[in-house]
This record gives structure tokens, C-alpha cells and sequence, in this order.
């Protein structure tokens, strides 16, 4: 690890407050917690990372409701034990309720009133249909929830899809995939390239030495190549779930009726 963490005070627990809010308005968004390992993650993919400490691992924001948040700046506090981050909050839904922010509760004279409206209905951003109450209060308080189903799966892919879309016609100083698309279809290439041989070191790594750490970079480099990929996919106007269907459409077929099918075609 890099020597500006070694700055960086976490707790007892290996852990420090995370304060994320928007990069453009301020509106503080949510609070989690860092580790290390998440911090440093962070710092290098642009990507915020947090640590569950319900689950005891990392935890992509986005990872279950495709709510991503990229990272324009980190900032510590004086006694260097309070981390801020200036995000592009996607999706505009940064709390698990379906709300902007999860500060969406104001203090007045008749208590404590919810006072920001429900962006989108939590069931439709997560699977919670077969869930017990006792479930879901447990899944809520943590703030994270499984993808079980290949629609939400694909929801999370359309939703990739209209942010291509979106990002084409974006300002390329205030976004990263605009910045691409800017640049053309080579540097998106060269993007795919490079996420391709991480992909491959991690897989190697991984294989020689199969610790929590490796799986990780694993993940995270494949998380890569595959978000790079969906850009090429945007520069061309293809939408994600079309790959998606022709994955569906070769189930039950045998490698070699599947070859011979695209050889005719």
C-alpha cells in the first residue's frame, strides 16, 4: 500500500467514516464505512468502495442495485479520521429506500418528517417480493441487497445502457465515459485492451495464490472489462441486453451446432 494511507487514522476495527456527497450540489448522500483495503480501491478505480460491516467483506455502492457512484475527489479531516467523497451519484438514488440521499428525514415541530420523495419503489431495486418483514428490516439496515433474479440482472444492464446513451451527448470534462466517447472508438478499444490483460493477471494471480485478496481483483478487473465493454457496445448504439438475449438464445445448443448455426448464417 501506497504511504498516504499509512496517514489515514482508522479505528480499532480497521475501519474510518466514509461521508459521500454530490460533487455538484454538496447534498451529503450517505454514510458508510472504509476499510483499508476499500479505501485504497476506491483511489485507484474511481469507483466507491465500502466496507459491510454486517456482511464482514467489501462492498461495491452499486454492486446489488446498480446505483454506482463514481469518485471525483476524497478529502481526510484534520485528525484524519474522517474520509469525504465528491461522487456522480448514477442512477440519482444513493439510498436503499429509493430516495436521492439517505438523509431524506427533517426535524420539526411535530418530530421527525420525511420530507424528500421516493424516487423509485425499493421492490422494483432489489429482490425483496419473497422476503419476511424481519428480512427485509435486517437487509435494510445493512443497505444491501442480492440480485436473484435475471431481471433484475437485466434491469441493472438497461440501466447501463441509457447511461451510454446519456454520457454520449454529456460534457467530457465532468464525466468519464464522456471523456471516452470523445476520444473515439481507439481509446475505448485501448481501454477494452488494458481491462482484458488486468482481467488475465488477476485471473493468474488467483490461481496461484487463492486468497480473499486475489478473488477480489478478480472480480473487480472483470467488473472492469465488462463496464468497458458495454461502452464499446454504447459507441455503436447497442443496446447491453441484446449480448444478454444471444447468451439466452445459445442454451441447449452444443458448441459445435452453435459454430456450424453462425457458420451458415
Amino acid at each position: 500500500m501506497s504511504n498516504w494511507l499509512d496517514e489515514v487514522k482508522f479505528d480499532q476495527n480497521g475501519l474510518i467514516p466514509a461521508i459521500a456527497q454530490h460533487h455538484q450540489t454538496g447534498r451529503i448522500l450517505m454514510v458508510a464505512w472504509m476499510n483499508r483495503e476499500s479505501l485504497a480501491l476506491t483511489a485507484e478505480k474511481n469507483q466507491a468502495v465500502y466496507y459491510s460491516r454486517s456482511r464482514q467483506k467489501l462492498w461495491h455502492k452499486g454492486e446489488e442495485s446498480g446505483h454506482f457512484q463514481t469518485v471525483h475527489e476524497i478529502r481526510l479531516d484534520c485528525d484524519a479520521d474522517v474520509i469525504t467523497l465528491q461522487v456522480e451519484q448514477h442512477g440519482g438514488i444513493a439510498c436503499h429506500t429509493g430516495r436521492e440521499s439517505c438523509f431524506y428525514r427533517k426535524l420539526t415541530s411535530n418530530g421527525w418528517e420525511i420530507v424528500d420523495a421516493q424516487l423509485k419503489d425499493p421492490n422494483e431495486i432489489y429482490n425483496q417480493n419473497g422476503a419476511t418483514k424481519a428480512d427485509a428490516s435486517q437487509t435494510n439496515q445493512s443497505h444491501e441487497f442480492e440480485l436473484a433474479t435475471y431481471g433484475e440482472q437485466s434491469d441493472v444492464l438497461a440501466y447501463l445502457g441509457a447511461l451510454m446513451r446519456e454520457r454520449k451527448s454529456a460534457n467530457a470534462d465532468r464525466s468519464y465515459v464522456a471523456n471516452l466517447y470523445e476520444k473515439g472508438i481507439n481509446k475505448i478499444l485501448e481501454k477494452v485492451g488494458e481491462e482484458s490483460v488486468e482481467t488475465i493477471i488477476a485471473a493468474k494471480d488467483y490461481d496461484a495464490s487463492a486468497t480473499e485478496e486475489n478473488k477480489n481483483d478478480l472480480i473487480y478487473e472483470t467488473a472492469d472489462l465488462w463496464f468497458h465493454s458495454i461502452v464499446m457496445l454504447g459507441y455503436f448504439d447497442i443496446d447491453p441486453n441484446i449480448i444478454i438475449e444471444e447468451l439466452a438464445r445459445r442454451q441447449g445448443l452444443s458448441g459445435l451446432v452453435e459454430k456450424a448455426n453462425r457458420t451458415q448464417s
